[in-house]
Order: C-alpha cells, then structure tokens, then sequence
C-alpha cells in the first residue's frame, strides 16, 4: 500500500472514530429518557466487552491476563475507567446537553499529565505544562459558571469533571502499575468487569431494574449503537490509530469529538450551545496545546507538509549529516 492511501485510510479511521465518539453523547441523551444511568452504562459495556472479547480470542495471542500483577491492571481500570467513570458520565448527562458533556469530558488529556507528574517519576510537567492545566481548569468554570444552576447544569458539569479526572487518575494509575496485558484482552475484560460493579451500583443508587424500563425500538437502537459501534469497534479503530500514528494524534480526536458531539445534538435533538460553552472549550483546547507543546510542533508541520500549506524540510549543505554507524 502507498504512503498516500496509507493516509488517507489513516484520516479516514479518524474521522469515523470521531464520528462515532462524538455521536454516541447524542445516543446516551436518547437512552436516559428511559434508561437510568448506572443501569444504562452497565448494559452498554455488558455488550461492547462481550463484543470486544470475540475480537481478542480472534486478533491477540493471549485472551486472558496472566498472574496477579495483570489482573490488578485490568481490576484497577475496570473499577476506574469504566465503573466510576461512566457512573459519573452517565449521571452527569441527565442534566447538560450532549455538546456540553463532550467538551467537559476532553478536559481528560489536560488532566492526565498533572496525574502523571505527581505519580510518575519520568514524567515532569514545565512551565507551559502547568499554564496548559490552568486554562484548562478556566475553561471547566467558564462553562459551569454559565450553566448556572436552573435544572441542576452545573452539578452536571461537576459530575462530568469528576469523570474526566477518574478517567485520566485511572489511565495514569494503569501505566504506573507493573503488569502490561495485551491491549485488546485488556480492555475487553475491564469492560466486563466495570459493568458488573455498575450492575451492582444501580440499586444502590435506587434505580429501577430492568423489569420497570419501557424499552422501545428507538432506545435498543441507541444501545446497540453505544455498545457495538461506539465502544467495541470504536476502541478496535483507537487501538490500530494508535499503532499507526502515535499516541500525540490520536489525542487530537478528543477535541473533534465535542464539535461533532455539538452539531448532532443541535442537528437532530435541537440542542443549542452559547458563546461561553465555546469560550470555554476553547481555553480547553489551548491548553492542551500548551502541555503538548513540544510533541504538537511536529505532528502540526508534517500534517502541513501533506496539505501542501508548509515546504519539506530540505537537507543542506550546512545541516548536519548524521554518521555512520
């Protein structure tokens, strides 16, 4: 295959991970007019887990994790990057449109170093890091602060930080843990295993069984949709973006994620979102760009480079030659 329709599948995958990603806001804000939240994310990862496990006895050489170190990882990000945060997601949505929960919830790669920084001895946050995190933070109470608090928005927004900050403490926690299960398997069981500990949430939380939802065409579609398309084979499509690119371009699809998740919701919900929805968003986005300063510049001039907008880098006389080894 040629470089070029390499690309171009590459941009592809992406724009449908976005796609999907961005749209499954949408679904969920379908699905909680019938379905209650623990309830709902415990059956979308009942599916997608049953779902991604088929994909990784076919693709991974190993199905299952091996000795105590990996099953902690795959109990850690079960219990955190699926039980706590889709809690927290799920329950924070009933109250914000599909819009202002995406762009609250990619607040996670801002997140995510400043965890990284105070648990990883490598990992050091400089200057721009920490500037990266405070617009970041700004962004987050701009749009709380412009939610106010008629019909329980800013709870919403507080719930929905709360589950961007569980889903970056549990992704920087399961890098610091020693055990590395292969990726596919991985996931698959800590779907598994987070939907159990939602299944066991719901009541809990009082919520109704399943014996009292009034299930429709329309809200099993909206399931089907979340758990199949957006989780199992959005994660399949992560996973081989992530071996192709690199970890740096494919955070970029969070930030696609909010726009698509806006213009569905207004497209076919007729959600609306204001100037400081956007304002706020946007100091998200710089500081992201602020912490990922160093990795974005090139990404940034090679995806110039492709679009014609920036020249190749040409060798001279006067760059150094690299020696021979």
């Amino acid at each position: 295959m040629s470089v070029g329709n390499q690309t171009h599948r590459n941009v592809g995958l992406f724009a449908l991970l976005a796609v999907l990603w961005g749209t499954s806001f949408m679904a969920i804000e379908v699905g909680l007019e019938v379905l209650p939240p623990a309830l709902f994310a415990a059956l979308r990862y009942d599916i997608a887990g049953l779902v991604l496990f088929g994909y990784a006895l076919v693709a991974a050489e190993d199905w299952r994790p091996r000795g105590r170190d990996e099953w902690v990882v795959v109990f850690v990000g079960g219990a955190l990057l699926i039980g706590v945060h889709f809690t927290l997601l799920f329950s924070g949505q009933r109250y914000v449109t599909s819009g202002v929960a995406a762009i609250v919830l990619s607040l996670s790669p801002v997140l995510t170093p400043l965890f990284a920084w105070t648990m990883l001895p490598e990992e050091r946050l400089d200057f721009f890091g920490f500037l990266g995190v405070f617009l970041g933070l700004v962004g987050t109470v701009v749009i709380a602060v412009s939610s106010g608090s008629v019909g329980g928005q800013l709870l919403g927004v507080v719930l929905l930080f709360l589950a961007a900050a569980s889903w970056a403490f549990g992704s920087v926690l399961v890098k610091r843990l020693p055990g590395n299960p292969p990726v596919a398997p991985m996931q698959a069981w800590m779907m598994l295993l987070g939907s159990g500990m939602l299944h066991a949430v719901s009541p809990l939380l009082g919520e109704p069984g399943l014996a009292q939802v009034a299930w429709s065409p329309l809200v099993v579609g909206a399931l089907l949709f979340l758990a199949v398309l957006c989780s199992a084979v959005g994660f399949i499509i992560y996973f081989v973006l992530l071996d192709r690119i690199g970890a740096v371009e494919i955070s970029l699809v969070s930030y696609a994620v909010p726009v698509v998740a806006a213009v569905s919701g207004w497209a076919v919900l007729g959600e609306n979102i204001g100037p400081a929805t956007i304002t706020g968003f946007l100091f998200i986005l710089a500081g992201f760009a602020f912490m990922k300063h160093n990795a974005l510049a090139p990404v940034v001039r090679d995806i110039g480079v492709r679009a014609g907008l920036v020249a190749p880098k040409h060798v001279s006389d006067r760059d150094p030659v690299p020696a021979d080894d």
